[in-house]
């Protein structure tokens, strides 16, 4: 890979999609792992575990991952070597919970405990664990990286984005009604292995998957920076 030309499409596009990162051996280590998260971590729909919010916690396997000179030679590029990856989540498109997600931003972080800070909220809790709106600028020095477990064609529910939206810090609703409506969305297939990388303010979705079959994907968030006046990520690893 030109790492050069890879951070440039980054800051120019706001994603890319990287084939045969993650060797099938690790796939199946994790998946192994995977299949034992059950309690507050796993999310359940018909009895059906299709996410696990605090995976990095609950799952050594993909915190190992996370800091394989695979996922790290991805992300230093572009944060710099001293990022570190601050959430982890799973996510399975299946029969008993086949979702589709409007067009948005990623604008939420997971954070240890709440504290008022200026530019920080609203605030919420998901799984016992807090969450808050961050200003813009510390979303723009985050990098997210979705490695398939699966293999995800278009027939699979695939993230869909529109290249360069996120160079426009938070959208209000109506301009992203106009960048859904006066661009053309890209549909990020991605076979087993292969990692697709994104900001977190390029505006994405997904449509429910037309294929009854898995569509696993971890989705860590790396950032580049400790947070202000006290504020401390849930994680950091």
């Amino acid at each position: 890979m030109d790492t050069q030309a890879y951070a440039d499409r980054i800051g120019r596009e706001g994603f890319a999609i990287i084939e045969s990162v993650v060797v099938s051996a690790v796939i199946d280590e994790v998946l192994g792992d995977l299949a034992s998260v059950e309690g507050p971590a796993a999310v359940e729909r018909r009895g059906s575990v299709h996410a696990v919010r605090d995976l990095l916690h609950a799952v050594p396997a993909v915190r190992a991952l996370a800091g394989s000179a695979a996922v790290r030679a991805l992300v230093e590029p572009v944060l710099g070597a001293g990022c570190f990856v601050a959430r982890g989540i799973l996510f399975d498109k299946t029969p008993e919970a086949n979702w589709k997600v409007a067009w948005h931003q990623d604008l939420t972080i997971a954070v240890r405990e709440r504290r008022d800070v200026q530019g920080f909220g609203p605030w919420s809790e998901k799984a016992g664990i807090v969450h808050v709106q961050p200003p813009a600028a510390v979303l723009e020095r985050m990098l997210t990286v979705r490695v398939h477990l699966d293999d995800c064609g278009p027939e699979n529910g695939p993230v869909q984005v529109i290249p360069a939206s996120h160079a426009h810090g938070r959208l209000a609703p109506d301009a992203i009604d106009r960048w859904r409506d006066e661009s053309e969305a890209v549909a990020c297939t991605c076979a087993r292995g292969g990692v697709m990388v994104m900001r977190p303010l390029i505006l994405h979705a997904s449509s429910p998957a037309r294929t009854p079959a898995h569509r696993r994907v971890v989705h860590l968030e790396f950032a580049a920076d400790d947070l202000p006046h006290g504020l401390e990520w849930h994680g950091r690893w």
